[in-house]
């Protein structure tokens, strides 16, 4: 039965705890005050703040209600204060942790917790690659102005002396970024860092850029350095490009030149090598013919000591058949008197006759010509023996 039907509730009471009106009113609304008070009463109650049954006043009854809410104020700031204690660093991040401002411990990848506002946490990552673009206008070696646009790749390798020892690491980056720049471009030619020396460049500077981080401590490790195309200001771009392309002429000139020079040279020192051959080869011909003729002529005198007409004779007609040799007739006469016949050898047709046929001389040709050679010889001889015996 529902309670407020006839016979439902013996009591006569309603769920809210109170009892039916004595004036048998059944359709009036429950009593809002009586319900608000037993719930706060079951509050004071859990949290120890209610009072016991029978206990009069109502300043117990206040002083219970604020106890009571000061009990759930504290459970939601220590709900509050262990949701903020609690954190959790990622694989690629890291955690400093100071304790009363002092550094405390570096903490890993895991869940951690830390006791605020005693303790603070810094928690940065420190596998990510971190890049910024620095531009500016430099003073080059010679004297000119050129903009150099750089990037610069880092990352943090030492995450207590990133957050402890420099106050901002990567500001303090960026100038020393832009002082090894200075330094390194100053130091070099306007010409190699517009062309061929942007390498060495980004070399150089990254390795004076580490130098200062170390210095520094900041816990900063500069892994790239790439210094981009440079280029002159935009006031003086026309003049640049100018005396650019004057140097790109001066360099095709000289390649022009170094080509005629690398084919005209070897060739000349190889006719000079020549010439020096050939002188060397005649001096050591003169030189060994000379000697020869020398020692021929010692071993000629020693033989004529020995056999002075003989070899008068001898001479004779080795000089006899050197001069007949070049000549197209012969004449061969008979004793000193001119008694004996003239005897006339056709060399000229016999030489004639060898040159127009094509083939070598052989056969019966062959055997008249040396026929006649050696019947002059014999006659000759003959002719020095009569000579001898008279």
């Amino acid at each position: 039965m529902a309670w407020n039907e006839p016979g439902g509730n013996s009591n006569n009471q309603d769920p809210w705890g109170g009892k039916r009106r004595n004036n048998g009113d059944r359709k009036g609304p429950p009593d809002l005050d009586e319900a608000f008070r037993k719930l706060q009463e079951s509050l004071n109650g859990l949290f120890g703040g209610g009072k016991k049954r029978g206990d009069d006043g109502g300043g117990s009854g206040k002083s219970g209600g604020f106890g009571g809410i000061l009990g759930v104020v504290l459970v939601v700031l220590a709900a509050v204060w262990l949701y903020s204690a609690v954190y959790v660093v990622d694989e690629q991040e890291q955690a400093v942790v100071l304790r009363f401002g002092k550094y405390y411990e570096t903490v890993g990848p895991g869940l951690n917790i830390y006791f605020p506002p005693i303790d603070r946490k810094y928690l940065e990552n420190v596998t990510r690659e971190r890049a910024y673009t620095k531009q500016g206008q430099m003073l080059t070696e010679d004297e000119n102005i050129v903009e150099v646009p750089l990037t610069v790749q880092y990352k943090i390798s030492n995450l207590q002396d990133f957050v402890l020892s420099v106050d901002q690491p990567e500001i303090s980056l960026q100038h020393a970024t832009e002082s090894a720049l200075r330094h390194v471009v100053g130091s070099t030619a306007m010409d190699q860092v517009l062309t061929e020396g942007r390498e060495l460049m980004a070399s150089e500077i990254k390795e004076r850029l580490q130098r200062f981080m170390d210095t520094y401590r900041t816990g900063i490790t500069v892994t790239q350095v790439n210094v981009q195309s440079a280029a002159a200001p935009r006031e003086v771009q026309e003049a640049f490009d100018d005396v650019i392309r004057a140097r790109e002429d001066e360099q095709r000139s000289r390649n022009q030149a170094e080509t005629y020079a690398n084919g005209v040279v070897p060739e000349a020192r190889g006719q000079a090598q020549r010439i020096l051959e050939d002188a060397n080869g005649y001096r050591d011909e003169t030189v060994s013919r000379a000697k020869g003729e020398a020692d021929r002529f010692t071993k000629l005198v020693s033989e004529y000591r020995k056999a002075p007409e003989v070899t008068r004779e001898r001479l004779y007609l080795d000089t006899m058949q050197e001069v007949f040799s070049n000549t197209s007739k012969v004449l061969v006469t008979g004793n000193k008197n001119g008694q004996s016949n003239l005897l006339y050898l056709p060399l000229d047709k016999m030489i004639d006759s060898g040159r127009s046929t094509s083939a070598p001389v052989t056969g019966a040709a062959a055997t008249s010509n040396e026929a006649n050679a050696r019947a002059a010889a014999d006659l000759q001889q003959q002719q020095a023996r009569t000579r001898e015996s008279r």
